[in-house]
């Protein structure tokens, strides 16, 4: 039976934009009647692979998510002095391992800037673990040593037995080559406000330095960044038996994993107009749980917006009130609970610490 962990955030953000549409409004979604600010789980799980937080607690069991391995692989033969056309035509056969190849790159040298086909670059994006970058050095250095073309036997470069953890936490797929695949143990839910929203329009100039005013006092340039701001509602999922066993029984390196997530979900902010806002910001509030019972988000405790000026202590009344008419309904026990154990940390109330939340989850 798998032993889940579940967290729940409350998370302010002040004015800002860091999760944007392809228009570059903030993402929104419509729940409860009412329009909210949304920040996607791509976006936030990209955030917190990348952060200081995760480098840190999973160094040398990081993967990399990309298309040009072939590149990198063609780079590291000529590196080594090998023949062009050799190295040309291996990158092409150990980056066909990871995906098809044909991704469609940009001409610079016309005006029209005509699409034309990079052989070395795979069409999907391909997570890449340390030990399968370690086979391809490998390779790479017995090609350069024998200069022969690799074996169909030294190219089976891909391992079911990584120990990366992001994709141990985030999953991997390879369409080309599903039994590769991974599940992904932690689930993500978009981040959304717990109250109505209104995206609102920045409109800002820049001022020449150099312009003295003498034929045109006018902005050097003038623009508009639309922006919301709010408290956001996260949801996570975990299933910390899979992950250990995506980690192949590796349970300290699975509470490594955890420890990060936890801790990068409460201070890691996704990058989008930092520079704008300076939207820095750390959750308020965090319920973690754990238990064998089937996971469930709270989300419908917002399906009414929060109004009010005292939001936040509102949103955390709406939580508690949720989980334990939630117990209520669906407990199968005298005791009324449907998660074994729980922990809080609540920042306004003065009441645990992330720490607390971090041993509690690696405890499970």
């Amino acid at each position: 039976m798998s032993t889940f962990v579940q967290l729940h955030m409350l998370i302010p953000y002040p004015p800002s934009n860091p999760n944007r549409d392809d228009l570059g409004r903030p993402k929104t979604a419509v729940m409860g009647d009412a329009e909210r600010l949304r920040i996607s789980s791509q976006c936030l799980k990209r955030a917190w692979r990348e952060s200081e937080v995760f480098e840190e607690a999973a160094k040398g069991h990081m993967g990399t998510r990309t298309k040009h391995v072939g590149d990198v692989v063609k780079r590291k033969l000529l590196d080594m002095k090998v023949k062009e056309s050799l190295a040309d035509k291996c990158a092409k056969g150990i980056a066909e391992v990871f995906g098809k190849l044909g991704s469609e790159s940009k001409s610079e040298d016309n005006a029209d800037k005509k699409t034309k086909k990079n052989d070395l670059v795979l069409k999907q994006l391909a997570h890449i673990s340390p030990e399968e970058w370690a086979s391809i050095d490998a390779l790479i250095a017995g090609i350069a040593k024998t200069g022969n073309e690799p074996g169909e036997q030294d190219l089976l470069l891909l391992r079911k037995d990584n120990k990366a953890v992001d994709i141990a936490l985030f999953g991997r797929m390879l369409a080309d080559v599903p039994k590769y695949n991974c599940e992904a143990a932690a689930q993500v839910a978009h981040a959304i406000t717990v109250h109505k929203v209104a995206v609102e329009d920045d409109f800002f100039t820049a001022v020449d330095d150099l312009n003295m005013g003498e034929e045109d006092v006018g902005a050097g340039h003038m623009g508009v960044v639309e922006f919301g701001a709010g408290l956001f509602y996260l949801y996570i999922c975990i299933n910390k038996t899979l992950l250990v066993e995506n980690l192949q029984g590796d349970s300290d390196l699975a509470n490594n994993g955890m420890a990060a997530l936890v801790e990068a979900a409460a201070t890691v902010a996704p990058s989008g107009k930092q520079n704008s806002f300076a939207s820095r910001t750390r959750a308020l509030y965090v319920l973690a749980e754990k238990g064998s019972q089937q996971p469930r988000s709270l989300a419908a405790a917002f399906l009414k917006p929060v109004a009010g000026a005292d939001q936040l202590d509102t949103a955390i009344k709406a939580l508690r009130e949720m989980k334990d008419k939630m117990d209520k309904a669906y407990s199968k026990t005298d005791d009324g609970k449907i998660c074994d154990e729980r922990c809080e940390m609540s920042v306004t109330e003065g009441q645990g610490k992330l720490a607390d939340i971090t041993t509690f989850v690696t405890g499970a």
